[in-house]
Order: C-alpha cells, then sequence, then structure tokens
C-alpha cells in the first residue's frame, strides 16, 4: 500500500484532475499535477504544478523521481508517456487499457471481440471506406473521429453518402467511426472501480440525458427496470476484467426498446455522471480513484440518498458576471461545486450542482426549480461569453 504522506502524479488538470486532487490532499498525499495550461483548475490547488507538455522529458523526469504512484484524468494522455513512467513507478491505468479506450477504432473492436453488444459500425480510413460504410450502417447514421473527440465534438449526424463525405471532410479526413443510429429509450452509465488484486467495487446505475452532445443531467438511481441495471453491472464487471483494469471506470450504455442494452463509450477515468457521488455515496469515485491507485481497500459505493446532477456550462456566465447563485443556495438540499475556470464559454463545463432528496422524483424537482430560477434570473445587458 502507498499511505498517506506519499506524493501522488496527476496526469491533466481540469476538473477531474481538481477534484482527484481535493479527494488525495483530503487523504493526507501530496499532488503533483502535469498540464500544459498554466490555469490549470486542478495546478491551483495541488502541491506543485509542472506547467508543461505531456511528453515533456524534464516533467517526466520530476513525475517519475517524486511520486509514488501516477494516475490520469482524461484518456488522450499520449500511452507513450504513461508506458515511460510506468518503468519508474506505479501508473494506474495502464498504457494498454488507455490506449484502447483512446480510440474508437480499437475500442469498438475490442467490445466485439469481447462479445459486448454494440451499435453496427464500419471504420473509415480512406475516402473509398465511405460508401461501403454506409451500406453497413444504413443511414441516418453518425461519424465519429476515432480520436480526440468528446463532448458532441467530431461527430456528425449524416442522412446520405454526400453529407458522409462533406463531414469526413471536415473533420480533415482523420480516421472515423461510422456508426448506426439507434432509436434510445434512455441513456445509462456504471462507474466502476477495480483494484491491483482483482476485487472491484460498482457504483448504482446513473440514467443520463445529453443535450448537444454533452452531459445535462445525472439522475440515480436510474428509472429504469431492475432487470436493465442489473445487466449494466454485469458488463461493466465484466469489461473492467477483460481490460485488466486497475482503477476507476465508466461505460456507457444506450437503452433501447425492451430493455436491450449496447455499450456506447469506455472511459478510462472517473466521469461527470459519477459526480453525484460527491455528495451521495460513502465513497465519491475520485476518492476512489485514490484508493485504487494507491492499493488501499476500496471504498463502500452505498447509495445514501437519492440525487440529481446537473451540469453547469458557460452560457450562465454574462460579461464575466457570477449567475445568481443565492437561488440555488435557498434549496437546502443543494450542493454547489465549481471547477475553478476563470474563461467561461458556451459549451464549456465550468460546474455542477446535486440536489438530495428522499425520492429521486424529489431531487429532479429541486434540481429543476434551481435551473430555471439560474436561467430566468433576469441580468441587465446579460450576454453570453
Amino acid at each position: 500500500m502507498i499511505l498517506p504522506g506519499a506524493t501522488l502524479g496527476m496526469l491533466g488538470g481540469g476538473q477531474l484532475g481538481r477534484m482527484f486532487t481535493l479527494a488525495a490532499r483530503t487523504l493526507g498525499y501530496n499532488v503533483i499535477v502535469l498540464d500544459p495550461d498554466p490555469a490549470s483548475p486542478a495546478g491551483e490547488i495541488a502541491s506543485e504544478h509542472l506547467c508543461a507538455d505531456y511528453q515533456d522529458p524534464a516533467a517526466l523526469e520530476v513525475l517519475a523521481r517524486t511520486c509514488a504512484a501516477i494516475s490520469t484524468e482524461f484518456e488522450n494522455v499520449p500511452a507513450a508517456t504513461l508506458e515511460r513512467l510506468a518503468h519508474r513507478c506505479v501508473v494506474r491505468p495502464s498504457a494498454q487499457a488507455v490506449a484502447i479506450t483512446q480510440d474508437r477504432i480499437h475500442e469498438k473492436t475490442f467490445l466485439c471481440e469481447g462479445g459486448f453488444p454494440t451499435a453496427r459500425f464500419a471504420v473509415v480510413r480512406d475516402e473509398a471506406d465511405l460508401a461501403a460504410a454506409v451500406a453497413h450502417t444504413g443511414l441516418p447514421a453518425l461519424l465519429k473521429v476515432s480520436r480526440f473527440g468528446y463532448d458532441g465534438k467530431g461527430q456528425a449526424r449524416v442522412a446520405s453518402l454526400t453529407e458522409a463525405r462533406a463531414a469526413w471532410e471536415s473533420m480533415r479526413r482523420e480516421p472515423c467511426v461510422l456508426e448506426e443510429l439507434l432509436d434510445l429509450e434512455t441513456e445509462v452509465s456504471v462507474v466502476i472501480a477495480r483494484g491491483a488484486d482483482g476485487l472491484q467495487a460498482t457504483y448504482p446505475v446513473a440514467e443520463n440525458v445529453h443535450r448537444h452532445g454533452i452531459l445535462d443531467v445525472s439522475i440515480v438511481p436510474a428509472r429504469v427496470g431492475a432487470a436493465v441495471q442489473d445487466e449494466a453491472l454485469a458488463m461493466a464487471r465484466s469489461l473492467a476484467e477483460r481490460l485488466e483494469y486497475v482503477g476507476v471506470l465508466a461505460i456507457e450504455f444506450f437503452v433501447l426498446a425492451g430493455g436491450r442494452l449496447v455499450v456506447n463509450e469506455i472511459a478510462p477515468r472517473p466521469h461527470n455522471s459519477g459526480h453525484y457521488t460527491l455528495d451521495a455515496c460513502v465513497t465519491s469515485q475520485f476518492e476512489q480513484q485514490v484508493r485504487a491507485l494507491c492499493g488501499l481497500p476500496l471504498g463502500s459505493t452505498t447509495l445514501l440518498t437519492p440525487a440529481v446532477m446537473v451540469n453547469l456550462l458557460g452560457e450562465l456566465w454574462c460579461d464575466g458576471h457570477q449567475p445568481p447563485w443565492q437561488h440555488l443556495f435557498a434549496q437546502p438540499s443543494a450542493k454547489l461545486h465549481l471547477y475553478g475556470k476563470h474563461e467561461p464559454r458556451p459549451g464549456r463545463k465550468m460546474g455542477h450542482y446535486i440536489c438530495l432528496a428522499e425520492t429521486v422524483e424529489a431531487a429532479l424537482a429541486a434540481a429543476m426549480t434551481i435551473r430555471h430560477a439560474l436561467q430566468a434570473a433576469p441580468r441587465t445587458g446579460c450576454r453570453c461569453v
């Protein structure tokens, strides 16, 4: 075990890195954050912020020499960086697991080979692949860039071969996946932790609502049948095992007619839909990340109360002014989490809030009351940043 007092490394300094850092420092660890952004939200509260590229040799040497263990907040850290660091200290998750999940082509192939259900898809590497891909998936379909896509970025809905060609051109002819467009009943996700000893701990299934490709609301427990929840949890356990994963992992699922589940994406890290665990569970997903990284026993994932999480995007900030938080604090069950980002932009995640209640319905009603008040409050001369 790596015990409190040791120094941990975090590759990535956004909101997920910030919440990991808060959890680690609360437990008594020092944290060094590597992130090229001088205004890194995690770097601001870390023991040390290395403001450098993720492949910078000098910065990696500092991490390798100083840290007992290193993790990552997002899947786009170069796998080569993780491999290099793993020769000198504990790195979790592994470079192999991250390499699979940071590329849609590798991820879809991994899922199919493991027998996990997915939407029909076809790989597009050059223009000649497009016609065959359309014939395989049918139309309409979603064209998704294989790497570096997130929050709805790097994907386009296409209804014809002409639109598919235009979308591929707009993605700079990068390798892509063309994916069947499914008729969804809802979307759910599971956050799971797996230790180096193979023991696992799953959090309750979250029901997710997206807007413009960005997670908008998460509702826990999910309003789906027990059979769907059990199947999602079982698939999550099987996926973590097949990946030989160590750390916190999130799996997003589509729920189709009749409760049929298909895997949408895998995220090798804590997940936006798991933020409710900060206030509603015995152990948050970020404390769990620290525990798995350090070889500690995994904490309890018991849900203490139903919860609803709502993301706060940059649209709420007007001319640099803060939203009218008094409307949120008027709800005694609401918990506000801001990420320390200095530049609000439309679509940028600036924070979230969580509403707790005895029932899902009550938590959802409180969350929507707050949202309406934040969006409807009059602010003279307000315009989106």
